[in-house]
């Protein structure tokens, strides 16, 4: 994040003594990424964050590649993918390179026991359902549309209204942040960018838990998930500062940049880590040219994979496409609209769409689980007879 925040009680300066009132110590903890050179954020626990009475067995989490190299258009219906009460194994990992894994999650229950991801940072699409996200820092409300950004290393709970929840989960292996063309110098978001720092939910309503006993603590490391056990809760921060926290944005909170003909999609992005870039795809005018397409032009993805995760409303510039279909066209060759497509679009004043779209700069891997939601023969979506549409617009 590009701006400080602090919440509890901490000392009037870093790495000095600060005392309970029984006259011992509080327990100062750096976390940040990086090698010390990353964000980072002071915690203060009331003990040691080091007290491991025990570490059960580990299971493996590693994705089972189906498809290491291929350059075919495909599609994927994530809303198959049935719920499961635990959080973690509800994960289905579809698409993974060496920068980023991208999965599919239907969690039923609220966790009985605290996560943490040691590999990466989480940003975490809630696409149905709302609850609370609770952490170290504090607690975060969430629901439909919000973004949770949850940094490496964050222990966190998930609360969940009910069970009907759907999740795209995006694993980035460098830090997740917002553009740097939105950000001053300072890292203050300027006046041209589509959010402020106003649309954040940060972390508030710290809860300080002084408690003893056996905490469990799954914890992702190396696509290895480890059962830790802890002494004391997790949750035992007196206070906290830094740069190095989760948050919350919502993507109805995204502010689309319009013009007077077809813009390219680098207007609508949203965060950005090595690799790859997240854009917002929202309700908004359609270009005000008189003569304007509206209609994303045809393009050649050679730089990078493109994939949308298809949120609400009609998707203009594809046919027959569901809520939480995702699709993936591969770099190097062209894509564009649907048949159809373009000819509708002209003369429409706005969109009601919204989508998620994540442009990876290397190749994506497809897991085993990914050809479990397939649709059969994507790629040949956009054969048709060219009078008709040049005709009437339509398949």
């Amino acid at each position: 994040m590009p701006f400080y925040n602090k919440a509890g009680n901490i000392p009037n300066k870093r790495h000095v003594v600060f005392r309970k009132k029984d006259n011992s110590l509080y327990q100062e903890e750096l976390v940040g990424t990086q090698g010390f050179s990353g964000n980072s954020s002071l915690v203060y626990h009331l003990y040691p964050p080091t007290i491991v009475t025990r570490i059960e067995s580990s299971i493996s989490l590693e994705p089972k590649i189906a498809v290491k190299k291929g350059m075919k258009a495909r599609s994927f219906k994530t809303f198959d993918v049935e719920g499961n009460p635990d959080y973690v194994k509800s994960r289905k990992t579809l698409l993974v390179n060496n920068d980023l894994h991208i999965s599919i999650a239907a969690p039923q229950k609220s966790t009985s026991y605290f996560y943490k991801n040691a590999d990466a940072d989480e940003l975490i699409f809630i696409h149905k359902g709302s609850g609370l996200l609770k952490t170290l820092y504090g607690n975060i409300p969430f629901e439909y549309g919000d973004y949770l950004t949850i940094p490496r290393g964050t222990i966190y709970k998930m609360e969940f209204d009910s069970e009907d929840n759907k999740h795209l989960v995006v694993e980035s292996f460098s830090p997740v942040t917002l553009p740097r063309r939105y950000r001053n110098d300072y890292g203050q978001l300027l006046e041209h960018s589509p959010f402020c720092e106003r649309d954040f939910k940060i972390p508030a309503d710290l809860e300080t838990h002084d408690e003893h006993g056996e905490f469990d603590v799954m914890i992702k490391k190396q696509g290895i998930l480890y059962h830790y056990v802890y002494g004391t809760h997790p949750f035992d921060a007196v206070g906290w500062d830094g740069y190095h926290y989760p948050y919350a944005f919502s993507i109805h909170n995204f502010e689309p940049i319009t013009g007077r003909l077809h813009m390219p999609p680098p207007i609508h992005q949203t965060f950005e880590g090595n690799n790859f870039v997240i854009c917002s795809f929202v309700p908004r005018m359609y270009d005000y040219h008189p003569q304007a397409i509206p209609a994303p032009y045809h393009h050649s993805n050679i730089d990078s994979d493109e994939l949308l995760y298809y949120v609400d409303g009609d998707f203009m510039s594809r046919n027959n496409i569901e809520k939480g279909q995702i699709t993936l066209h591969p770099g190097g060759i062209p894509h564009g609209p649907h048949p159809g497509a373009i000819e509708r679009s002209i003369g429409k004043k706005e969109t009601n769409e919204i989508a998620v779209m994540i442009d990876p700069f290397k190749p994506m891997m497809i897991t085993e689980e990914a050809l479990k939601l397939e649709v059969k023969d994507y790629y040949k979506s956009w054969i048709t007879q060219p009078e008709k549409i040049l005709q009437n617009g339509t398949r």
